[in-house]
């Protein structure tokens, strides 16, 4: 908590800002007085989004979303307006830390604590539930620990279960990697079953100060969180019952909240729900309160005029999260949107559906607004993270419910054939299959025949294939019309690069050389007999940290980077560097993710990270320089 500068604003619609609490990617939180006197959480957007007019029409409903959500155990929005010219958001104030910050100064809880915490979860998740919302991003940053138990936070990710098509879901998997489901992980549909999984997990770190599905690169979390197993071996038993089920695969085999809070019981009156060392943490940032508010105060502004919009009773916090919510491998787009084709003089378009071409095409951009009149308007998309050659497209609600509300779009996915027949659209082969009420309608790429332009729907009643049916049509024409939008060019950017070519065939630290193989459109996999695998990614961040637990942070010729050496439960060892390449705006990053694998497996760990760091070296000079 730090005094605001002489010069930052005093005044936010009614509230007099005392004190900045922190700041993240998409936006920073203030410390706020109402007129009665009342302390305030004042959540103020990023600049970057403020000229976003898709971002501020899901800042209204989210806050609209708000009022469906009540109950003790989160804190309550007082005001908002959307149209400021930075959009904000005032909740009741909670102090004391976050989880995150509980274990990390104090240590994990005692399995007494995490009970008291799992009562309060579940119960947060009864109400949320209750209101159709998930909230999609439960983590430890998220909640906050007061004298008097638990508060969840945050729902800038959140979603109306039911009777609304997703808020923010616009164009990437959004969460936070090791406490997402599987399913959501896996770009699949969640459900208040996905909470509950991530409930599971948060108390597992809550326990034993590690989450269940390990450190390491985004993309090996996610698969330890879709295909491994939890590491739950430093758990007491009772804490063990409680949890294992919450993290079954299976959404189906998970409790609910309400089953979670049958099998807890009652928590005594009376009882101090956490160790001294975190009430102390409480009463330091109590404390820390009292001395801002101390602080000589400027006067208001005589002709300030301030907006005041309706009381909204109910718990939201938007998505200016202070903890960083990671948007799940690679985005590098504009935040304006606007993917400009070269100009008559600029260097010729590749030949459509070559990987050269698909490289560049942006699937958030490929189905015009009211290119699908059989299924409804199509949301403008404002990629946030997220796999560059993938999307996730939302329509506008209409009165047919059993019409396709989200299209998954992927521009270089495994041809998902097994023996069915094509059919003719628009004068191409289309791959169609139906897994229940979802379809898969997907065109063999000509200079990839093992990959496939891939269109996904899911339909509650009728003809589940017409909503991939449409897209993909839409889609080929685009693409073969060579007017599907682009990814802005910019100088240094790594977006267009086939990789394997920019980089060639480095030599590996024994003095071999390595022989490439195209395994993505943004991704290179380098094969070395007697060694083993690199593999080279391009990933994007939201102008956060790299590190997470468990990686260390190395200089490599100039360049910060962070390494993770992976030796999970004896398993697969292999070492993963992660780096940024440049800044694509003030929000998002240019990444690239290298990960070695040694083959055969040495006996242990002992050079795994120095032979990644020396091919790493090799690799960045090959790179093209940011200017």
């Amino acid at each position: 908590m730090k005094p605001l500068n002489p010069d930052e604003p005093r005044h936010v619609g009614r509230y007099r800002l005392v004190a900045a609490l922190g700041e993240g990617g998409m936006g920073r939180v203030l410390l706020g007085v109402s007129p009665d006197g009342r302390l305030v959480a004042v959540k103020q957007v990023h600049p970057g989004f403020a000229h976003d007019t898709g971002f501020r029409s899901r800042f209204r409903r989210e806050v609209q979303t708000s009022r469906l959500v009540s109950g003790a155990y989160t804190a309550a929005v007082m005001d908002a307006d959307p149209d400021a010219p930075t959009p904000w958001l005032a909740s009741v104030f909670v102090a004391g830390p976050s989880l995150k910050e509980a274990v990390e100064e104090a240590g994990p809880l005692p399995p007494a604590s995490v009970r008291i915490l799992a009562v309060g979860l579940a119960s947060a998740l009864t109400e949320i539930h209750r209101a159709g919302v998930v909230h999609r991003d439960l983590k430890p940053s998220n909640v906050l620990l007061t004298d008097d138990g638990a508060r969840v936070i945050d729902f800038g990710i959140a979603r109306a279960a039911e009777g609304d098509s997703e808020l923010t879901h616009t164009g990437s998997i959004i969460g936070s990697p090791g406490f997402m489901s599987p399913e959501q992980a896996d770009g699949r549909t969640v459900t208040p079953a996905s909470d509950v999984f991530s409930l599971g997990a948060l108390l597992v770190m809550a326990a034993t100060g590690r989450a269940p599905f390990g450190g390491g690169s985004t993309p090996q979390v996610l698969y330890n969180v879709v295909h491994g197993r939890p590491d739950l071996g430093a758990l007491p038993p009772e804490l063990r019952q409680l949890i294992e089920p919450c993290l079954a695969k299976d959404p189906a085999h998970r409790p609910a909240p309400a089953q979670i809070l049958d099998f807890l019981g009652l928590v005594p009156p009376g009882v101090t729900p956490w160790p001294p060392a975190v009430h102390a943490l409480i009463g330091g940032q109590q404390a820390q309160v009292g001395q801002v508010l101390a602080l000589p105060q400027p006067p208001p502004p005589k002709a300030a005029k301030r907006r005041r919009w309706p009381l909204v009773a109910a718990a939201v916090a938007v998505v200016v999260a202070i903890g960083a919510t990671v948007a799940v491998v690679v985005a590098n787009q504009d935040r304006s949107g606007a993917g400009a084709s070269p100009s008559p003089a600029g260097p010729p378009r590749p030949a459509p559906f070559s990987p050269a071409d698909l490289r560049q095409i942006d699937p958030c951009k490929l189905l015009p607004r009211d290119s699908m009149p059989g299924t409804g308007p199509v949301k403008p998309a404002d990629r946030s993270g997220g796999l560059l050659d993938q999307c996730s497209l939302s329509f506008d609600e209409t009165a047919d419910r059993t019409r396709s509300t989200t299209v998954d779009l992927s521009l270089y996915n495994p041809l998902p054939l097994d023996g069915v027949s094509p059919a003719r659209v628009d004068g191409h082969d289309v791959f169609f299959k139906k897994h229940g009420s979802s379809c898969d309608a997907a065109f063999k790429i000509p200079t990839a025949p093992d990959k496939s332009i891939t269109a996904t729907a899911q339909r509650p009643a009728g003809d589940a294939c017409e909503t991939p049916r449409e897209a993909i049509s839409v889609i080929l024409k685009e693409i073969a019309g060579g007017t599907a939008e682009r990814f802005p060019s910019a100088a240094g950017s790594a977006v267009a690069l086939d990789l394997c070519r920019e980089v060639g065939s480095p030599t590996d630290p024994a003095g071999a050389t390595a022989g490439y193989l195209n395994t993505e459109l943004h991704e290179c996999q380098w094969l070395i007999d007697g060694t083993g695998s690199y593999i080279l990614g391009l990933l994007s961040g939201t102008g956060q940290d790299l590190s997470v637990d468990g990686q260390r942070a190395v200089d490599l010729a100039g360049t910060k980077a962070y390494e993770q050496l992976d030796n999970r439960d004896g398993g697969t060892r292999r070492c993963t560097i992660t780096w940024t390449h440049r800044k694509v705006d003030s929000y998002l990053t240019e990444e690239f993710s290298l990960v070695f694998t040694p083959d055969p497996q040495p006996p242990d760990t002992t050079g795994i990270c120095a032979a990644a760091e020396k091919f790493v070296g090799e690799v960045m000079s090959r790179l093209p320089p940011v200017k």
